[in-house]
């Protein structure tokens, strides 16, 4: 268990590192009030809480960053969970740090319809946080890395759903900001627990390579070192192993085994100036050969996160490749650690220039109106994606998502730009608006008064989620009587190519409920948000698919006529489909498709208007009325027919921990057991999570148990419930 103690020292020693001669009043204040305001409170090791505001504040004191930064993260989460308030900690310790943490906190206190649509805004908060004092991100990215540092205390659950949103939000968000070696660290260890049979795989690869990869990468260290004192070039070169992660997804992507893999090697040459920089390439690739198409120039052309270094691949006499990186020792610095490292050189007060944060405006701007699941994905796509550089007309640099279109370029110039364009020119040439750009191409915009605006079929084309979006709010504020027509049509051909009944989606008793799914007060404006791709016909039938479906199962396969021996009345009742109705001679019955009662069930019957009778388990909720005295008539007693071998449906929910391959395990289990199937679909969860929906034939109770323990034995089936048919 680590001690308070110890990361006290440990903070310490890093501020006299990094901020020698730092005034530590505040400092300390700061220090004892986050202990007091935390000093209930435990880590899940049962350590103090204290040491996780002290280790961030360790952190942030390693980027290089200023006393209110340190002040920031030491009361990181004080807001959100004591009961201190903002305007406490902007009287002890001034309105800059109130702010801050203010920055970082979440909107737990927010009500929100799922954990998406607060993950979404928590994350747009964030932003517009970020993009008045860069500061705030970096006590947020400081707070996730030790997070994962001590993952090992969370549950698997936990565990699985953090890293996910480390990977798809954190690491990334620390590539955009030029912060290499802590991305890294974050890949890292969210592979650890996502994949931990490939990441143990690879360590267990490099142990064991060790002394060989050290004496390969000495030998070409010493030989570059050598070449270049000869040529009195100060330098500073060292090789490495790519990280794991790294590793990992050049198996992926090149589909290769660990013994298949050659390119992890890495080397960094840092010299004083940046003609130091071309003349080191130039006897890099005198002593080795150069790999064709493997040469970028990122001191000439920056990357928009401020990284700068020439980049070779080049091939030793073992005839192994490997990558040298040439750079000074500030583009070291920001390499490092990106923008904290220019935020320092500047010695800025957290804000930033305009031109520093344009890629945030941009989000903000194009993530308005967005759903909680497009706002994330949008996320990976407009801010995370390869980039491409272009120029305008007159020299300006435009980063934009690799295999964007002139269109893209448009609405990153301005969305009036977008909607006025009629044409568009690359490098002097009129090329078609779905052209792919390429590095370095000078584009331009051919615009008209007179122009229509865009087309729906420009959103098929655009790459970045921006223009996009300004595409779609075009089309929301221009063309609704349109939209709805265009809407209706692609709604009613989606029912029509699943085979769903349209008139069932209209019902008056179920389409309000359909209406809530969907989150719409009526058809027209869901037909206008598909119209304009606020929201595509797929996805809204996907919604509600399944309520159709058993809305038109309840009208249809689950009424069951009952035809009674015409000799019942004067003796024993017979069943009809296994199922006895006490008292009463001639009705209609069915199944209710909430809780697909089977025989062994306890089960009692229900006498509804024009269906009969509808048998429910017992312990279903909606046999609860039975206690109520006004309905009690309408109660009947129901049994089933011991003798009846007939096979019944019903229907289990499973709870799983979300992995490849376990849908095709479910399958596997009920193959093997020879159950049959009906029916077997899954969803994702955002929380790691799965559920998968089995519906199959059973002839009593006893056999459904044994089904269900069967499918509990499955690695990551969590636990099973009774569903619905």
């Amino acid at each position: 268990m680590e001690s308070f103690s110890q990361h006290y020292d440990s903070l310490y020693a890093a501020l006299e590192r990094y901020m020698p001669g730092r005034d530590m009043t505040l400092i300390e204040q700061a220090i004892r009030y986050a202990e007091d305001k935390h000093k209930e409170q435990k880590r899940k090791d049962g350590s103090p809480y204290i040491i996780h505001p002290l280790a961030v504040a360790e952190i942030v004191t390693e980027m290089g960053l200023d006393t209110d930064a340190v002040l920031g993260a030491l009361l990181h989460d004080c807001i959100e969970d004591t009961d201190a308030s903002y305007d406490d900690i902007a009287k002890q310790f001034g309105d800059t740090v109130a702010q801050l943490v203010e920055g970082v906190t979440k909107l737990t206190r927010a009500n929100f319809s799922s954990s998406e649509e607060q993950q979404m805004e928590n994350l747009r908060k964030m932003f517009m946080a970020m993009s008045q004092d860069i500061r705030v991100v970096l006590i947020k990215i400081s707070d996730r890395l030790h997070n994962m540092r001590t993952m090992q205390y969370q549950s698997q659950a936990k565990q699985i759903t953090k890293c996910r949103e480390t990977m798809d939000i954190y690491a990334p968000l620390a590539h955009r900001l030029g912060m290499q070696k802590i991305k890294w660290e974050l890949e890292d260890l969210s592979l650890r627990y996502l994949e931990p049979e490939a990441h143990n795989d690879i360590m267990s690869y490099l142990k064991a390579r060790e002394e060989h990869d050290k004496a390969f990468m000495r030998a070409i260290q010493e030989k570059i070192t050598g070449r270049l004192l000869d040529m009195g070039i100060h330098n500073e070169t060292y090789g490495r192993i790519k990280h794991v992660y790294s590793i990992y997804r050049k198996m992926e992507e090149q589909e290769k085994t660990l013994d298949e893999l050659y390119d992890i090697y890495a080397f960094r040459v840092v010299v004083d100036t940046i003609p130091d920089c071309y003349n080191v390439l130039g006897h890099i690739h005198d002593l080795f050969s150069l790999v064709p198409g493997r040469f970028k120039d990122y001191i000439s052309t920056p990357k928009p996160n401020m990284y700068q270094s020439l980049h070779t691949t080049v091939i030793g006499t073992q005839g192994i490749p490997f990558e040298v990186q040439i750079r000074t020792w500030e583009m070291h610095e920001t390499a490092e650690y990106g923008i904290a490292a220019h935020w320092k050189y500047k010695q800025g007060d957290g804000a930033g220039s305009e031109k520093d944060f344009e890629w945030v405006r941009r989000l903000l701007e194009s993530q308005q109106n967005t759903d909680a699941e497009d706002y994330v994905n949008s996320l990976k796509i407009d801010m995370f994606d390869d980039e491409v550089f272009v120029f305008t007309p007159k020299g300006k640099i435009v980063s934009l998502p690799a295999g964007s279109t002139p269109i893209d370029f448009a609405y990153a110039i301005h969305s009036g730009v977008g909607n006025a364009m009629v044409g568009a020119k690359v490098n002097n040439r009129i090329v078609n608006i779905d052209t792919t750009l390429s590095n370095g191409d000078i584009v331009e915009v051919i615009t008209s008064k007179a122009g229509r605006g865009p087309s729906r079929d420009w959103l098929n084309i655009c790459k970045s989620n921006q223009a996009r979006t300004k595409i779609k709010q075009w089309f929301k504020k221009e063309r609704r009587e349109e939209n709805v027509l265009h809407g209706r049509t692609s709604f009613e051909a989606e029912m029509r190519r699943l085979l769903l009944p349209l008139p069932a989606a209209m019902d008056e008793e179920l389409q309000q409920s359909l209406l809530k799914k969907l989150s719409f007060d009526n058809w027209d404006d869901m037909y206008a948000a598909i119209g304009y791709g606020g929201l595509t016909a797929t996805k809204a039938v996907g919604r509600i698919r399944d309520d159709i479906n058993r809305a038109a199962k309840a009208d249809k396969a689950n009424t069951i006529p009952l035809k009674l021996n015409p000799e019942a009345a004067k003796g024993s009742r017979h069943s009809v489909n296994g199922v006895i109705v006490e008292d009463i001679d001639s009705c209609m019955i069915k199944f209710s498709k909430c809780c697909t009662p089977v025989p062994g069930d306890a089960i009692t019957g229900f006498i509804t208007k024009g269906f009969g009778v509808s048998i429910h388990r017992k312990d279903c909720p909606n046999a609860n009325g039975r206690k109520d005295p006004r309905q009690a008539a309408r109660w009947v007693q129901v049994r089933w027919d011991t003798a009846a071998e007939q096979p019944f449906e019903t229907t289990l929910e499973l709870d799983c921990i979300t992995r490849d391959g376990l849908l095709l395990d479910v399958a596997m289990a009920m193959t093997s057991i020879r159950a049959r199937v009906k029916e077997l679909s899954g969803k994702d969860l955002p929380d790691g999570h799965s559920v998968f929906t089995v519906r199959f034939e059973v002839r009593n109770v006893a056999e459904l148990e044994s089904i269900r323990n069967r499918l509990l034995n499955i690695r990551d089936v969590m636990g099973t419930r009774r569903g619905q048919n």
